[in-house]
């Protein structure tokens, strides 16, 4: 007779794990008398004090990610994209996230972590710049225009709602949402821009007689893809960009009452019919 509660034969994994943490971005020098202080840092080869005293963030960040420093045309590419994304309006769902944090008395370290959380989403979030970047990257051997009524002719415009024809492209509150538009248009006659930003501006041109442009992610991705970053970094490095407005938006709400937030009333408290029906 088989015993079945028999505990199954452990067979030890043939692998082998690194001695050290491997890193090709970070070189630390460590003190005389402590191996776990450094003395000197290296960000790819550039000494950090050095890097502090003569180079700027978005210098900075683009060495991180990309293991040389940019030129100046592409370091003020990258900073122009990050003041257009500091702030990404009390409308997103990220900020609305903040704010009702902030108002909701929550620890103030929690709230940055609690808006970037939805910061990294398909919608209007890092997970869009990601789609958008891996979407230009596909498309860019296509014709726009052609690329644009293809799509157009395939998908079916929802019967209420935003519609994103395509990752970083669509409608907000029902128009085209002028600021995207007017910042890829000044990104785009920068000598750092390049083919992707030029593609993009030839799709949202095709798009624009449906009601349709640039979404803020869509631009986010034009400009992270003409600058070499792979689209694994643009998600976060959205979420890094719209960090401070999170932030700043929930701190503002920090000390006020929680009335200071609207509160849905009855008459525009709507339960979709099919959560209705499963109450019953």
């Amino acid at each position: 007779m088989t015993d079945k509660t028999k505990a199954p034969k452990v067979e030890r994994r043939q692998v082998k794990y690194a001695s050290r943490t491997p890193t090709r971005i970070w070189q630390e020098e460590p003190t005389a008398d402590n191996p776990y202080l450094p003395a000197r840092c290296r960000c790819h080869g550039y000494d950090l004090f050095e890097l502090m005293a003569k180079r700027r963030f978005a210098d900075v960040l683009f060495l991180l990610f990309n293991g040389e420093l940019p030129t100046a045309d592409q370091a003020d590419l990258l900073e122009a994209l990050m003041i257009a994304c500091i702030n990404p309006g009390p409308r997103h769902p990220a900020t609305r996230a903040a704010m009702n944090a902030g108002v909701g008395k929550t620890y103030a370290v929690h709230i940055l972590p609690i808006a970037l959380s939805v910061m990294g989403g398909q919608h209007l979030g890092g997970g869009e710049v990601e789609e958008t970047m891996r979407f230009l990257r596909r498309s860019l051997r296509r014709d726009a225009a052609a690329c644009a009524q293809e799509l157009l002719a395939e998908a079916k415009r929802p019967a209420e709602g935003d519609w994103h024809i395509a990752p970083g492209f669509g409608s907000r509150f029902g128009g085209i949402d002028p600021l995207p538009n007017q910042m890829a248009g000044l990104f785009h006659q920068q000598p750092a821009s390049g083919a992707a930003l030029a593609w993009g501006a030839a799709f949202a041109e095709a798009l624009a007689p449906h009601n349709l442009g640039w979404l803020l992610p869509g631009v986010a991705a034009a400009v992270l893809c003409d600058l070499g970053f792979h689209p694994r970094a643009g998600s976060g490095l959205f979420q890094i960009f719209t960090a401070p407005g999170l932030l700043a938006h929930g701190l503002e709400l920090a000390n006020k009452p929680i009335t200071a937030m609207p509160f849905l009333d009855k008459e525009h408290y709507v339960i979709d019919e099919q959560a209705r029906n499963r109450r019953k």
